[in-house]
């Protein structure tokens, strides 16, 4: 019988069912998602659905998958709180561009973060042994937020989270459509489109946008439960280049607002904190450095200092000086 999976063509034989298939390519079915021509087949449903000739079949799987479940909110801390779920770090990180899994591994650690964002991608097939992040990121321990990076529609984006949803049980996702290839800018219109079908499927939607404040609260009114404004493009360590529209958002906001992307060193990510922004999600600021374990450190105790100095509220600016000991009994 001849199936097209992950988008190559393949001869199989003696598989009736996805869960035959499954059983021959030596994959775990407990560990992926799988679409069968363009439609999710439920973990339940794998016995039970017959493979025909010519099915195309995606066989997807978390890149740092697990299930580990937040804690539920604490009343009176500062805990950073969303969707109903307390976590002590306002730092959260990303999983991508690092050298190896091993480095992955230990930036993770060395951030403090609790909530990492995971990619859903293609199974490999030919070898589904090889090592996934999952197998060096504890998902006991850390919080998976799926997200649709390289995500270019709205459809591809829904279709991914559902995916996503399918493969570990996650409600709590990061929504994110691009708009072009060279700026990874937001794509509004298909975001707003996206959101609002998967905030009526029943996902927590942290939402990636532009800095616009009338579209983010527009998102929110949506339903979002957090709004993720860029401070500048994505990897482009340019720093939060629009604090008055940051701030605005801000303003306007009763969910989370976190600054997403454009962060490059751990004075831009204590700005961000200052700003009363309520956390940093980052990348390509610390797997991109030259140091990345180092680099993880520093913006862990970088978002610790501007949440600190936020809360704390900076002394007024002044036109003159303003001498710190009193100039009264001078000899």
């Amino acid at each position: 019988m001849r199936l097209t999976i992950n988008g190559e063509d393949r001869i199989i034989e003696n598989a009736a069912t996805v869960a035959d298939l499954l059983a021959q390519l030596n994959i775990a079915a407990t560990k992926v998602a799988v679409e069968r021509n363009l439609e999710i087949v439920p973990k339940t449903a794998y016995d039970a659905t017959r493979l025909g000739e010519g099915d195309r079949l995606e066989i997807v799987h978390f890149i740092g998958g697990g299930s580990g479940e937040p804690e539920l909110a604490a009343a009176a801390d500062d805990s950073f709180v969303v969707a109903g779920h307390s976590f002590k770090s306002r730092l959260l990180v990303g999983t991508g561009k690092y050298r190896d899994f091993e480095e992955t591994r230990l930036a993770i650690e060395e951030s403090g973060a609790e909530i990492v964002t995971v990619a859903v991608r293609r199974v490999n097939v030919t070898d589904p042994s090889q090592p996934m992040l999952v197998d060096y990121v504890d998902p006991k321990k850390y919080t998976y937020l799926p997200n649709t990076a390289g995500c270019f529609t709205a459809d591809d984006a829904m279709r991914t989270l559902r995916l996503a949803r399918e493969a570990g049980g996650w409600n709590l996702v990061k929504l994110e459509v691009l708009g072009d290839q060279k700026t990874l800018y937001p794509n509004m219109p298909e975001t707003l489109k996206a959101a609002e079908i998967l905030i009526k499927e029943g996902f927590d939607v942290m939402v990636y946008c532009s800095d616009d404040p009338i579209q983010a609260k527009m998102l929110e009114d949506m339903g979002c439960v957090a709004i993720m404004p860029l401070g500048s493009l994505i990897g482009s360590g340019m720093g939060i280049i629009n604090p008055v529209n940051i701030a605005l958002i801000k303003e306007n906001a009763s969910v989370p607002v976190l600054v997403d992307a454009g962060v490059g060193t751990a004075s831009e990510a204590s700005y961000a904190m200052e700003l009363g922004c309520d956390g940093v999600l980052m990348n390509t600021a610390i797997a991109g450095a030259k140091d990345p374990i180092r680099m993880a450190r520093a913006m862990k105790h970088a978002v610790i200092a501007g949440r600190e100095a936020f809360l704390a509220g900076r002394m007024p600016r002044k036109r003159y000086a303003d001498p710190s000991s009193p100039l009264a009994g001078i000899i």
